[in-house]
């Protein structure tokens, strides 16, 4: 039975984008429908797939699956071959640790940089909260990274490319864009997620994207680097 996956904008929905690259990446075939957010008649899209009203929603037959990581959740269950959550008992426990920690934190972070993968990367300073965010961040995936990651293989927190890297597909693309100051690890670590084929029809997608969500333009009326026409 074919996937349908629901998602919002590629240059802006962050939640979108973590079921997406996981189901890229994995190699599970499915359909997308895209709808603009905060345009005309979005919400109202959206509300004929899920209750909620909100993107990403996964349609699987009759089940509607929304909200990221009950996504990947899903999926693992009906794809236990692709690997999304390590075999290891110890690993997959970690992995869902950290991925929901990505689900219910960091909001500092989340709200001062918001994902804009057309925003030209350069320094942007950040107040005391947000780096204390991307600390967390980079202590967290130099742990995964030392436990679990170079032991199981693979330049990924738990080896291979998985559901807790898809949680922090975003992330990824904050701290770059953003210019945050990192550590020669976590940008290893970033470069080895935006090197993946998946973040690359991504990124392409979205730099074709002529949708404009002002509050998540950090240099209004600057977008794309040039003045709003």
């Amino acid at each position: 039975m074919s996937l349908t996956l629901v998602i919002g904008n590629k240059n802006y929905s962050s939640w979108s984008l973590r079921p997406w690259i996981a189901m890229k990446a994995a190699g599970i075939p499915f359909q997308e429908i895209l709808i603009p957010l905060y345009e005309p008649g979005s919400s109202e899209e959206t509300l004929k797939y899920s209750p909620a009203g909100k993107v990403p929603i996964l349609i699987d037959g009759d089940e509607h699956v929304w909200e990221s990581l009950a996504i990947l959740e899903h999926l693992a269950e009906r794809f236990p071959d692709a690997g999304l959550w390590p075999k290891e008992r110890a690993a997959r426990s970690h992995a869902r640790v950290v991925a929901t920690e990505m689900h219910a934190g960091f909001m500092p972070l989340r709200k001062a940089c918001t994902m804009n993968l057309w925003l030209p990367v350069k320094v942007r300073p950040q107040a005391e909260d947000v780096m204390e965010n991307v600390r967390r961040i980079e202590t967290l995936w130099a742990d995964c990274r030392t436990r679990f990651g170079q032991k199981l293989g693979g330049p990924f927190l738990f080896g291979g490319f998985g559901a807790a890297d898809a949680m922090y597909a975003p992330v990824v693309s904050r701290l770059h864009t953003h210019g945050l100051p990192v550590g020669a690890g976590t940008r290893a670590y970033m470069d080895a997620v935006m090197g993946l084929p998946a973040w690359r029809e991504w990124y392409d997608a979205a730099m074709q994207e002529t949708w404009v969500m002002q509050h998540n333009e950090p240099d209004w009326p600057l977008v794309r680097g040039v003045p709003v026409a």
